[in-house]
């Protein structure tokens, strides 16, 4: 990730095998990392079963808080590509019971039609 994708917030796609080991304790039996983006400390994991929004909180990055979406309480979703002179993506997802939504901006090279595919084959199922 670029210094000003950084600085902009913007996610980049992770390898798994880095990512693995921090989440293993938190899956449950079958179910499989697919897909990880990072924000300077911050992931959203995507999983078989669900989404997982990994907020590192605090100067020493100590204190976590893991949010889990399971993909059935998904209501919709929006993707934003990249323009000319828009350097981000944008996911937006709505969960039932919550209000408003949930807002994540991407980095122009990630394959955000690629998280949509994999979105919508969890919540269209």
């Amino acid at each position: 990730m670029g210094l000003l994708g950084m600085v902009l917030g913007n996610a980049t796609e992770v390898d798994l095998n880095a990512v693995k080991k921090e989440f293993e304790d938190i899956l449950v039996e079958g179910e499989e990392l697919e897909h990880a983006y990072s924000v300077v400390r911050d992931k959203w994991v995507f999983t078989t079963k669900r989404l997982i929004l990994l907020d590192v909180q605090g100067l020493t990055g100590a204190k976590k808080e893991y949010l889990s979406i399971p993909y059935e309480n998904i209501s919709y979703f929006s993707v934003e590509t990249a323009g000319t002179l828009d350097d981000d993506c944008e996911m937006k997802i709505w969960v039932k019971g919550a209000g408003g939504c949930i807002q994540k901006e991407f980095s122009r090279k990630t394959d955000i039609k690629a998280i949509q595919r994999n979105l919508a084959a969890h919540i269209l199922r």
